[in-house]
């Protein structure tokens, strides 16, 4: 496929890029990726076609392969192909992962249009979700054995979340440890990855990829860790305040309440385990919580983590790149507050 840019696109970043030159380079080879998953997300049948482009044609931020081709910036071959390829591969991986997702949640909404499992029905979304999982494997053996390892190890991290996600934490487990085990494996696994092939294929030194695959792991976390705490305390968030609650998806800081186990909390507990379909019961909940010292303790965790993740990139020199991904942790802490 050839290489060059498009010139009629200009897709929004979403990471924090200060250095103009830098930007206009990362937003044209940002289009080529478009471009070529617009590719790849074809079918010889209009229906799986029209299937498997549903989701990415409703947007999303393209947060992965732009990791991907800023890690790039780290090496002698930013500009080589391969790097496109992986771009490509993190973001089918993802979009094959929404498409599974959205059946597990019974979703009927995704990026503000109807989820595919809603759109079409869960056995269409199931088998789209694996066509796109067996497209990102062929891109994958493109790059080569160590690629395909990679991405097998990936791939079973991700997998083994979705599925905890959806079981109890096992006896002698600390619930808060599963939670963060289920976010490494449906987030932070994916993140680390794109930013190892863009360095990895950039030709980057070893010591720079682990720093950034540390630094992809732990901000990955800590940016789904910020949703769970924006749940509760924000009124902007673009969804109602305590809809995970009202789901009983579990978050940070309703954890932390339960492992407090304080007999003052005992309002808060029966609301958590009642029925809160009903709005009064909802918003009295979320007003128990954003008053209750566990938000505080999530947010200050969140942060926490959101340092440690600048600090894995000491290894990288200073410059619009290492600027880049330590702002965007300092916005994942400020998400939180």
């Amino acid at each position: 496929m050839s290489t060059s840019a498009p010139t009629d696109r200009a897709p929004e970043l979403a990471l924090p890029i200060t250095d103009p030159e830098l930007e206009q380079r990362l937003r044209a080879r940002l289009a080529i990726v478009e471009e070529r998953l617009a590719g790849y997300t074809r079918s010889r049948s209009p229906f799986v076609t029209e299937a498997a482009t549903h989701l990415m044609q409703a947007g999303g931020k393209r947060f992965r392969p732009l990791l991907v081709l800023l890690a790039a910036e780290c090496g002698p071959n930013k500009l080589a192909d391969e790097v496109i390829t992986a771009a490509c591969v993190v973001e089918l991986t993802h979009l094959a992962s929404l498409y599974h997702d959205d059946v597990m949640d019974e979703a009927l909404v995704r990026r503000g249009e109807d989820s595919a499992n809603a759109r079409f029905d869960n056995h269409v979304a199931i088998l789209t979700g694996d066509f796109l999982f067996a497209r990102s494997s062929e891109l994958t053996a493109e790059l080569g054995p160590d690629a395909v390892r990679i991405q097998a190890a990936t791939f079973a991290k991700l997998v083994e979340g979705q599925i905890l996600e959806g079981v109890a934490p096992a006896e002698g487990v600390d619930p808060v440890d599963h939670h963060l085990e289920v976010l490494a494996g449906k987030t932070g696994v994916l993140i680390a990855t794109s930013a190892l092939y863009g360095a990895l294929f950039a030709g980057a030194d070893k010591e720079i990829q682990d720093a950034l695959v540390a630094y992809g792991d732990i901000v990955g976390v800590a940016f789904q860790l910020s949703d769970d705490i924006l749940d509760i305390a924000s009124d902007e968030s673009g969804k109602t305040p305590g809809t995970d609650l009202r789901e009983g998806v579990p978050t940070l800081p309703v954890l932390f309440v339960r492992r407090a186990n304080d007999p003052g909390d005992a309002r808060l507990l029966e609301l958590l385990d009642g029925d809160l379909s009903d709005d009064a019961a909802l918003a009295e909940c979320v007003a128990l919580l954003r008053a209750h010292p566990a938000l505080a303790e999530a947010r200050a965790y969140v942060q926490a983590r959101a340092e440690e993740a600048k600090a894995a990139l000491a290894p990288l020199p200073e410059g619009p790149v290492r600027t880049a991904l330590e702002a965007f942790a300092d916005i994942v802490a400020v998400r939180s507050v």
